[in-house]
C-alpha cells in the first residue's frame, strides 16, 4: 500500500465553498466559534464545534454534543451542501496570506505508516483532546479536520503543481481573515499515479500540525480492524486526512510567552538574574528577535534585547538547542519557577499571528508581569528533532496561513 492516495472527498457544492469554509476547530474557542458562526447555517462550525448549537453551558466533550454534530453533518448531505465526488482525486490547495503563498497537496496518508513513524512526530499528545477527535471522527465516521503534514521539497512535484494551478480553479474564496483559499481537483490518472508513486519514493513525511487528529486517526484505524474479520488493509479507515506542503513554502511565526509574575523577584533582581545567563540590551522600541539565540523581553513598559550566553547552547541536541529550550532552561524555570509549561497556570503563549503589541498589552494591562518574544523555529529545527526521534518543548511552532475545515472532507464508510 502506498504512502499516499486519492480519495473520493467530500465537498462544498458548485458556489457554496464561502459559505462551508471554516476556521480549524481547534483555533476558537466556543464562544468565539459560537459568534463566527451566527447568521451562518452552512458553516462547517455546525460539524467541527457542534456544542455551538446547544445550551452556551454545555460542556463540549458531552456526548450531547458529538450526536449534534452527526445531525448537522447528515443534514448537510441530505441537503446537498456536501456532495462527495465520483472518484478518487488528489486535491491541490493553495494558501495566500498577504505576500506569502504555499500550494500542498490534500491526500489520504497511511496510519501504518504514521504508526511506524515514517510520518514523523515532534510532539507529544493529550489523552483528552486526543479522545475528543476520536468520538469526533467515530461520530460522523469521517474525518473533517486535515493533518498538515510537510515534505523535503521534490522538483516532481513543483513542475506538477505548477502546471495544475494554472487552470481554472474549482474553489476559490478569501476568508474574512484576507487569508485566500484555492483548490483544484486533480483528475488525470496519469498525474494522479504519478504524484502516488512520487511521494511513495520518499523516505518520509513530517507532521507540522495536527499531532491530535493524526493521533486519534491511529487509535479509530486500530478499533474498527478489530471489529473487521474481513480487514484488507485497503479499507477508508486505514489512511488518514491530510494537506501536504513542500518544507520550502511553509512559514513558522514566532510563539511567544506572557507570565503572571516575576516569582518574588523585584523588577531590578530580576534584570540582574537575567544576566548571569544572557546579555541585557535596553531597546528604543519593541523587539523583534532578528536571529536564533536572541530574545526579546518586555517589563514594565521598556524592552530588551536578551542574547544567550553562548557556553550555554548544546552542541548535539536537536531539542536543547531550540530557542524555546533555551528560554525555558535558563529563565523561564530556574528564575520564575515554571517547570512545567504544558500544565503552569502562570504562563500562557501567545502565536506571532498577534504581534508584538498583544505581548504588550497583557503586560500593561497588569494581567502578565512579563513577556518574551522568540525567533520562530525553523522547518530545518523541526525535522531534525523529528529525526531524532524527539519531541519538543509544548508551542514551540505557530504555523500560517491556517487551513480551512470544510474544503474536503474523508468519508470512511
Amino acid at each position: 500500500m502506498p504512502l499516499i492516495r486519492p480519495l473520493a472527498g467530500l465537498c462544498p457544492a458548485a458556489n457554496r465553498a464561502a459559505e462551508v469554509a471554516a476556521p480549524p476547530y481547534d483555533v476558537l474557542d466556543s464562544n468565539e466559534a459560537r459568534q463566527r458562526a451566527a447568521g451562518k447555517p452552512w458553516s462547517f462550525l455546525h460539524i467541527s464545534k457542534p456544542e455551538i448549537d446547544l445550551a452556551p453551558d454545555t460542556d463540549p466533550y458531552d456526548p450531547s454534543v458529538y450526536a449534534k454534530g452527526k445531525e448537522n453533518f447528515d443534514r448537510m448531505l441530505k441537503e446537498g451542501v456536501l456532495q462527495q465526488d465520483p472518484a478518487p482525486y488528489y486535491y491541490l490547495y493553495r494558501l495566500i496570506m498577504g505576500s506569502h503563498q504555499q500550494v500542498g497537496l490534500v491526500a489520504a496518508a497511511r496510519v501504518s505508516d504514521y504508526d511506524s513513524n515514517r510520518i514523523r512526530k515532534h510532539e507529544f499528545t493529550r489523552p483528552d483532546k486526543e479522545d475528543d477527535r476520536v468520538r469526533q471522527i467515530d461520530s460522523l465516521s469521517a474525518q473533517t479536520g486535515p493533518v498538515f503534514l510537510t515534505y523535503k521539497h521534490s522538483a516532481v512535484i513543483d513542475a506538477l503543481v505548477a502546471q495544475a494551478i494554472s487552470a481554472t480553479p474549482d474553489m476559490d474564496i478569501t476568508a474574512d481573515t484576507g487569508v485566500r483559499h484555492t483548490l483544484w481537483r486533480v483528475t488525470d490518472a496519469a498525474q494522479i499515479d504519478l504524484i502516488t508513486r512520487t511521494f511513495d519514493a520518499m523516505d518520509c513525511l513530517y507532521i507540522a500540525d495536527g499531532h491530535h487528529r493524526s493521533a486519534a486517526a491511529s487509535r479509530v484505524a486500530a478499533a474498527r480492524q478489530a471489529a473487521n474479520p474481513q480487514h484488507s488493509g485497503e479499507e477508508a479507515y486505514n489512511y488518514f486526512l491530510s494537506v501536504i506542503f513542500p518544507d520550502n513554502q511553509m512559514q513558522i511565526l514566532d510563539y511567544n510567552r506572557v507570565i503572571k509574575d516575576l516569582n518574588g523577584h523585584t523588577p531590578d533582581s530580576f534584570l540582574a538574574a537575567v544576566g548571569q545567563a544572557f546579555t541585557v540590551e535596553k531597546t528604543g522600541g519593541q523587539c523583534k528577535p532578528g536571529k536564533a539565540g536572541e530574545f526579546g523581553m518586555y517589563l514594565q513598559g521598556q524592552w530588551y534585547r536578551l542574547t544567550i550566553k553562548a557556553e550555554l547552547i548544546p552542541q548535539n541536541d536537536p531539542v536543547k538547542r531550540l530557542d524555546v529550550s533555551l528560554l525555558q532552561d535558563n529563565l523561564i524555570a530556574p528564575l520564575l519557577g515554571i517547570n512545567d509549561p504544558r500544565r503552569d497556570k502562570r504562563i500562557d503563549f501567545v502565536g506571532g499571528i498577534r504581534g508584538l503589541s498583544e505581548l504588550e498589552r497583557r503586560v500593561n494591562s497588569g494581567e502578565m508581569a512579563v513577556a518574551f518574544a522568540l525567533h520562530a523555529t525553523s522547518m530545518a529545527q523541526l525535522m531534525a528533532v523529528a529525526d531524532a526521534g524527539e519531541v519538543m518543548p509544548p508551542k514551540s511552532t505557530w504555523f500560517e496561513p491556517k487551513l480551512a475545515d470544510g474544503l474536503v472532507s474523508h468519508l470512511l464508510d
